[in-house]
């Protein structure tokens, strides 16, 4: 197993991580029954050393749903042999810690309209009055 790069920061060690094999459910004929191609990758997100606090609490926050007792889970059968969903569980791990890891987009700063946008508004209604004004005459 490799370390896993999420971000230029966070390298994630492979000691940190640990996976589970089993069979799988689903179609396969006679290999599903035989073959631990099932993957399920286990990082401990809250006992975790490369997380700043700050970062180890903003991921908990945001995988709240997806954590038990601090640990983040990844579970993978969509392939027929084990490689395909080892690295596609380490995808999706790596693509889940990057989403949650990252800081909060900065507020929005509230700002009026400037005077030329307001002018191209009220002109552009006065147009749009007159192609409404100019639709509704006698047409008997």
């Amino acid at each position: 197993m490799h370390d896993l790069a999420v971000t230029r920061s966070l390298v994630i060690p492979a000691s940190e991580l640990s996976e589970r094999f089993s069979r799988s459910s689903g179609p396969g004929g006679q290999g599903v029954n035989t073959a631990d191609s099932r993957v399920e990758l286990s990082w401990d997100i809250a006992g975790s050393a490369v997380l700043t606090e700050a970062m180890r609490a903003r991921m908990l926050f945001n995988l709240d749903a997806r954590i038990t007792d601090g640990v983040l889970t990844i579970a993978c059968q969509e392939h027929r042999n084990q490689l395909a969903n080892r690295r596609t569980a380490r995808a999706r791990l790596v693509e889940l810690v990057a989403l949650a890891a990252a800081p909060p987009a900065r507020e929005r700063r509230a700002t009026r309209p400037t005077r030329g946008s307001k002018e191209r508004r009220l002109a552009e209604k006065k147009r749009r009055g007159e192609t409404k004004r100019g639709r509704s005459g006698d047409w008997s």
